[in-house]
């Protein structure tokens, strides 16, 4: 649940282009293109005048050799597809689903009330529904829409740059997912029987957190720091949350705890940077690797990840449980190893391997503190 989210009502204009050159940086061999395009503007509040908005291309090809495979999982290297269905899942991103996936299933956990029945399991799926494919698309979705400019730079194939999905269509895949999510979040409350809808204000609060990530004015996006704790966050936090709200208490110290786990996930979103410094330096925006250089990056991201996860199994020897804190740190060591194998040689080009390697550990080290936090 961005990981994943409250889209206000929002005020809709449409403006039309200008016939215009554009040459996307990435490929400089290519030659310029003379297209125009109509443009959505979508605005909670004011839009920033001073906004800098470079068009997008109607058409843009697709990367050579795209994989079916990685189209479906919305991640780079994807072939272009017609099918609209197909581009709907896409831009949700199913790549990104499985953190908050798991996020419910630590909270549960942790909660300590979980029970291997119909009604617990039924209840964690539909919760994992909701963080995942609803919240989670949503958040992938609406930042997609409001990337287009920077995409038409890093990658122009993406459906919404490339006009494969109309800027309609989009907007209402927002709604329904938004709805969606928050829908499934008041269901919940009323099957647990809560008093107070604390599923449903998550869900609320996430959509809101993700909103503001990635629409002007505050764009938390374009500030390194802030803006990868607030995806960290929402990664780690909101779905953890939400799964011990649901079976239990969310605790004081519980929010604490997961929040100080966020810094890992801080870690993790600056992975995701590496790959769009070109479109970020030339939109503005501040993203850790424009702002420090790949180098310096690179080591505070995987600082961010280790440092984190060392002090958690500090923090679980401290607390009288040694047997997870020794596992906890079993968990580092091959995410250490990866790192060095993969990541910290070439953030750009080892960037999706890296993660594919190292984050099963890191999620599984999730699971760890969960089930010592039960205890």
């Amino acid at each position: 649940m961005a990981s994943s989210l409250l889209y206000t009502t929002s005020s809709l204009a449409f403006t039309e282009r200008v016939p215009l050159r554009l040459r996307s940086p990435a490929a400089n061999s290519r030659p310029s293109l003379h297209l125009t395009r109509r443009r959505l503007t979508v605005r909670a509040t004011e839009t920033d005048a001073k906004e800098v908005k470079p068009t997008a291309p109607e058409k843009a090809p697709a990367e050579s050799g795209g994989s079916s495979f990685n189209q479906l999982l919305g991640i780079k290297g994807a072939a272009q597809e017609a099918d609209i269905w197909k581009i709907r899942l896409q831009l949700t991103k199913p790549v990104t689903w499985p953190p908050l996936i798991w996020g419910v299933v630590c909270g549960a956990a942790a909660s300590g009330n979980f029970h291997w029945n119909v009604e617990d399991v039924a209840k964690s799926i539909i919760c994992m529904i909701m963080s995942g494919p609803c919240l989670t698309g949503y958040t992938q979705t609406i930042n997609d829409w409001y990337d287009r400019d920077i995409d038409a730079i890093n990658e122009p194939y993406r459906p919404i740059p490339s006009g494969a999905i109309s800027e309609n269509e989009v907007i209402v895949q927002i709604w329904v997912l938004l709805l969606g999510g928050l829908g499934l979040g008041a269901l919940l409350d009323v099957w647990a029987g809560h008093k107070f809808p604390i599923v449903f204000y998550l869900a609320l609060g996430g959509s809101l957190l993700s909103y503001i990530y990635s629409a002007p004015p505050l764009k938390l996006k374009q500030n390194g720091w802030i803006g990868n704790f607030a995806l960290g966050a929402s990664y780690i936090s909101l779905p953890w949350w939400a799964g011990q709200a649901l079976f239990g208490t969310l605790t004081p110290d519980i929010i604490v705890l997961t929040l100080l786990y966020s810094i890992a996930g801080l870690g993790i979103a600056i992975i995701n940077d590496f790959k769009s410094i070109e479109g970020d330096r030339a939109m503005g925006l501040q993203s850790l690797p424009v702002a420090f250089g790949i180098d310096a990056a690179k080591w505070i991201c995987v600082g961010a990840i280790d440092i984190t996860q060392i002090s958690v199994a500090g923090y679980l020897l401290g607390t009288g449980k040694p047997f997870y804190a020794l596992a906890l740190l079993g968990l580092i060591i091959p995410q250490v190893v990866f790192q060095f194998q993969y990541f910290l040689k070439d953030p750009i080009k080892y960037d999706v391997k890296y993660q594919a390697s190292a984050q099963p550990f890191l999620v599984l080290g999730l699971l760890v503190t969960a089930l010592a936090s039960s205890h």
